[in-house]
């Protein structure tokens, strides 16, 4: 065994199968076989109405959810993480896209299997070279902001299939709804009679039906199951409603129409460089959405069971499914939100789960396309409907407006931009905002003047405790790290401060909340040192942190100061500087 482990260590990090598969136990199946066919249940339907949301035909989302599915459940280091097609991702794919081709054409389909091979690459790429701390450059309330404003997209380009009518295609979505808006006298009644009582069953499978199982005695995972399957009733019911009412016949209810039957051919993208300058902002913003939504999912789960989830290998493992996605029929694919619940809750032990998911896809194209022939649009509408309401996020943005008004801006902001400029502007300014009013408050650092809390070695601000002060000794405590856009301000203001207080003649800079000073930083002390020194003032610095300390040593800054005025602590300059 020890002689091999240098090869199968490494062996095991690029394929988690290879860890979990030779340990497999026969307790683990039964939970993989019961999670593989409820989420199977879940993304047959799920993934003709995602499609249908890229402005792809239904079988495309069938497509994205077989060889993908085991592509991940080989690479994938989260045992529960359910792949596959999802809102979010579908709604960019189509913002992208409808901008260069036509909906459903032949040119599009390829620009779609493009786009994932290009989102593929980005994720494969930046997993080998270790960059899955990208996760950490949105913000959550840039996200809860995109992920609302989204969501409402994703309602509004739905309404046409609800209501049964046709607009024209629009660049904004402000622009959608006000064509739906001039469109409502043209409602089908069949179709919205339709749409409504799919959410209503919908709804009643998520919130009525499992509280009457729970009095009925059926365990929680079959209740689980159960709510989950609501989008298959109303699949079911839509297409027996449509057939025995001959609703599309006598009353226009559009249908899903001939399904191809059989599994994806392998497919190979068209691959130009005019393509790729096109979708490159669609790819990024996919890999930056998609992975974050994957790797925030991944951790929930694994926490549960105290599982850990690898950022990088997730990011390898999404780059594989894609491509995966892109020689086989599909479109882009990331971790979804409901789907990995019911997948854990369900009993997933093991990346088989997934990979029986597949299966069962692969089975439903070979042998059951054929019945989806005459499944309603509006049925599917509804489905996504449903799906998306609950990522309007009310509750994130009262929270983070009362707490941070700072982000509270970069969350409307977000929202914002993404409703009125569209997916790819919107996050892309959201990102944007968030690092901007990040500069601007580092530019503007929080400065105490602090004080010793008597009897005591702590240093606190004074205007919020009572303390001791020194008569001629100021000290000033700098709450942020010191760099370009702030190091100019933070000398201007060391200087005020000694011009507003004549009796002073040292001044102790208490760096505890200082982890990094960079160079340009580091010339404004040495400047602001001898201005103080002309003024009859001696600069000081206690409290630096060790890093800091170092490179400040490296270029002899004390040197700039005068011997002795680095002290280790402010009680240290306390006691140095009160007979002085």
């Amino acid at each position: 065994m020890t002689s091999t482990s240098p090869f199968t260590r490494p062996l095991k990090r690029l394929l988690p199968i290879a860890a979990w598969l030779p340990n497999y136990r026969k307790s683990d199946f039964s939970g993989d076989l019961m999670a593989g066919v409820v989420v199977a249940i879940m993304l047959i339907p799920q993934g003709m109405a995602y499609a249908m949301l890229a402005g792809l035909p239904p079988q495309v989302g069938l497509y994205a959810s077989v060889i993908p599915l085991i592509a991940y459940a080989l690479f994938g280091s989260s045992k529960t993480l359910a792949v596959g097609p999802v809102a979010m991702v579908s709604l960019m794919v189509a913002s992208s896209l409808s901008a260069i081709a036509v909906p459903g054409s032949p040119e599009y389909v390829g620009f779609a299997l493009l786009l994932a091979l290009m989102t593929g690459v980005l994720q494969l790429v930046m997993g080998v070279l270790k960059l899955g701390s990208i996760v950490n450059f949105l913000s959550h309330p840039v996200i809860s902001g995109f992920t609302s404003a989204a969501a409402i997209v994703i309602g509004l380009s739905q309404f046409k299939h609800v209501l049964g009518v046709s607009i024209p295609g629009t660049e904004y979505p402000w622009q959608m709804a006000r064509e739906l808006a001039f469109s409502l006298l043209d409602t089908s009644g069949a179709t919205l009679s339709l749409s409504l009582a799919a959410i209503a069953v919908l709804i009643a499978f998520r919130k009525a039906l499992p509280p009457m199982l729970a009095r009925l005695g059926v365990s929680q995972t079959w209740r689980d199951a159960v709510a989950r399957a609501g989008p298959l009733a109303v699949v079911v019911g839509g297409t027996l409603a449509v057939y025995a009412l001959d609703l599309h016949q006598a009353h226009g209810v559009k249908i899903v129409g001939e399904i191809p039957q059989g599994l994806p051919s392998l497919t190979s993208p068209q691959v130009s460089w005019e393509a790729t300058q096109k979708l490159a902002p669609a790819a990024l913003a996919i890999v930056f959405v998609g992975f974050m939504e994957s790797v925030a999912i991944a951790r929930t789960l694994a926490s549960k069971r105290r599982e850990s989830v690898e950022p990088d290998q997730e990011l390898f493992a999404l780059g594989a499914a894609n491509v995966a996605a892109s020689l086989t029929g599909g479109y882009p694919v990331t971790g979804g939100f409901s789907r990995s619940v019911v997948n854990f809750s369900a009993g997933a032990r093991t990346g088989l789960a997934s990979i029986l998911t597949a299966m069962l896809i692969a089975l439903t194209l070979l042998f059951l396309t054929p019945l989806f022939y005459l499944l309603p649009k509006a049925v599917l509408a509804a489905i996504i409907l449903v799906a998306v309401v609950g990522l309007i996020d009310l509750k994130t943005l009262r929270l983070v407006w009362q707490y941070d008004r700072y982000d509270g801006v970069s969350l409307l902001l977000t929202f914002a931009a993404v409703f009125g400029l569209g997916v790819e502007s919107g996050i892309l300014i959201g990102a944007a905002s968030a690092i901007a009013l990040h500069l601007w408050r580092a530019s503007r650092p929080h400065v105490a003047v602090v004080g010793r809390i008597a009897g005591s070695e702590h240093f606190r601000n004074e205007q919020r405790h009572q303390v001791e002060t020194l008569p001629d000794v100021l000290f000033l405590r700098i709450d942020e790290n010191l760099f370009f856009a702030n190091a100019r301000k933070l000398g201007d203001l060391l200087i005020n401060a000694v011009a507003q207080r004549a009796d002073i003649k040292h001044l102790v800079l208490v760096a505890s909340s200082i982890n990094h000073i960079d160079a340009g930083s580091l010339e404004v002390l040495e400047d602001t040192a001898h201005k103080l020194h002309d003024a009859g003032v001696a600069l000081h610095i206690s409290d630096l942190k060790g890093p800091v300390a170092d490179r400040l040593k490296r270029v002899e800054f004390e040197k700039h100061l005068g011997d002795g005025r680095i002290f280790l602590s402010a009680q240290h300059a306390w006691e140095a500087l009160k007979d002085a």
